[in-house]
């Protein structure tokens, strides 16, 4: 079994090697490969209208589907029990919240007060808003939450965020940096330090969308309304075929393709696990319950609102007062218009939603591959209710 989770994904880490290698004759690999935090190689394409134009029914599709499941067949179900009594914040809610508020000012004010301490912002800020939402997820579930019921989970999920997400800044070498970090040379640090200090955000990715899915199962009737609905039985075997194949393409085509990113990945994992009968949120589509499947894509969005929130607002017009190395731009082709405070044009948004799913489903495959138990769901305390 292990054998067979393995090889799939490796070959997604070769099958651009191997393009790359007979597509750049010349040095084998695209430019900039391996320049670690990526950096820009070349100008994206300007804004297409065709291109605009065509990705526009799928946003207005899935934006439908979210916000009127009714409109496309989902029946609902009734809203499991809720807690009727609420706990109270626990101690670590007020340990984030003062966390991240202090570590945000610090890295927007790009104070140098404290010595370099402004320059490793980053991973505290969101260390400590991970936890502001695990405590709000234990106050709405009546004492219930990923850090304090399933700490190894919780933990576990930080680790695999850093290869996770290694995983996802590797396919960016092949689309000639779709997004690039121009500050990361900023901090006075050594090649090593600044190395470390990049692998350590990248753990906070998967904890936060996990605490967001958690967050949004407290809200009743939420994961409800998208059950009942259409059944959507894919194949696995043919996704994992399709996903490789545009991987592929996607080395030959950076920039048409640059949306592969996103997807080759997410369908070689979402085939793979449906062909081993792993569940994961395609598992119950097939059934017609698409509740995980949406409230862990939201969940991505969500989170991804204030990624580039905070993101955009630690930029530093003064380039004597740069103190956030970790802060990135997109050179995305064709669609890089309508930023609303943020680095992200308004349809990459719509990039996160099979983000999310694919990190949960990165983070299920690692737990059959190494056997730690990856399941997030909760169990509100419902002892009160009685």
């Amino acid at each position: 079994m292990k054998w067979k989770l393995i090889w799939p994904v490796l070959a997604t880490l070769l099958i651009p090697l191997v393009v790359a290698y007979f597509y750049y004759p010349d040095t084998h690999l695209p430019p900039g490969f391996g320049e670690f935090p990526p950096q820009k190689v070349a100008d994206a394409p300007g804004f297409s209208w065709i291109y605009f134009l065509l990705m526009l029914p799928g946003v207005f599709f899935v934006t439908a589907l979210v916000i009127w499941p009714k409109k496309f067949g989902f029946k609902g179900a009734e809203p499991a029990p809720r807690p009727s009594k609420l706990a109270p914040f626990p101690w670590w809610f007020w340990a984030g919240l003062v966390c991240n508020l202090f570590f945000w000012g610090l890295m927007w004010d790009h104070s140098m007060m404290l010595g370099n301490l402004v320059y490793w912002s980053f991973t505290p800020m969101w260390w400590g808003f991970i936890f502001v939402l695990d405590g709000i997820v234990y106050k709405r579930n009546n004492g219930v939450s990923l850090a304090s019921s399933k700490p190894k989970v919780f933990w576990i999920s930080a680790i695999i965020s850093v290869v996770g997400w290694a995983y996802f800044e590797y396919y960016d070498y092949f689309v000639l940096a779709n997004w690039y970090y121009p500050n990361a040379h900023a901090a006075p640090w050594s090649n090593w330090i600044l190395d470390v200090e990049f692998l350590l955000t990248y753990s906070t990715v998967t904890p936060v969308i996990f605490e967001w899915y958690t967050l949004f199962m407290t809200i009743p009737g939420f994961y409800e309304r998208y059950q009942n609905g259409p059944k959507w039985v894919l194949n696995g075997n043919k996704l994992i075929l399709i996903g490789a194949v545009l991987i592929g393409l996607m080395v030959v085509l950076p920039y048409p393709l640059f949306w592969v990113v996103w997807i080759g990945p997410f369908a070689v994992m979402t085939g793979l696990l449906l062909k081993l009968g792993i569940w994961n949120p395609f598992t119950d589509i097939a059934k017609g319950n698409w509740g995980a499947g949406v409230l862990i894509a939201l969940a991505s969005m969500a989170n991804g609102l204030f990624w580039e929130f905070w993101n955009h607002g630690s930029f530093a017009t003064d380039p004597a007062s740069t103190t956030n190395p970790n802060f990135w731009i997109y050179n995305i082709p064709y669609v890089n218009v309508i930023h609303l405070f943020s680095e992200m044009p308004l349809l990459g948004y719509f990039g996160y939603l099979p983000f999310g799913v694919l990190v949960w489903q990165v983070f299920i495959w690692s737990g059959n591959v190494f056997g730690f138990n990856s399941d997030i769901s909760l169990q509100p305390n419902l002892e009160d209710n009685k």
